[in-house]
């Protein structure tokens, strides 16, 4: 959810509550100034929600580290 900062302080409540279920992002004068998060959610499972649909479902990081190496060595 994106909420201006003068909405965000006259319902600080609100959107405390909502954090546990939807990231807010705040704007001030259209810019984003803050991403508010879940703390018990792990940052690679944050992330990972923001990038679905990019990502395949059989993505692995090692794998992907070890082509990316082998691409960077090629390249010398």
């Amino acid at each position: 959810m994106i909420v201006t900062a003068t909405e965000f302080k006259a319902n600080l409540g609100k959107y405390l509550g909502l954090i546990g279920t939807e990231d807010v992002f705040i704007t001030k004068n259209g810019r984003l100034i803050a991403r508010l998060t879940d703390p018990t959610v792990s940052p690679v499972d944050a992330l990972s929600g923001l990038l679905a649909g990019a990502v395949p479902d059989d993505f692995d990081a090692k794998q992907l580290r070890e082509e990316r190496l082998h691409r960077y060595a090629a390249d010398d």
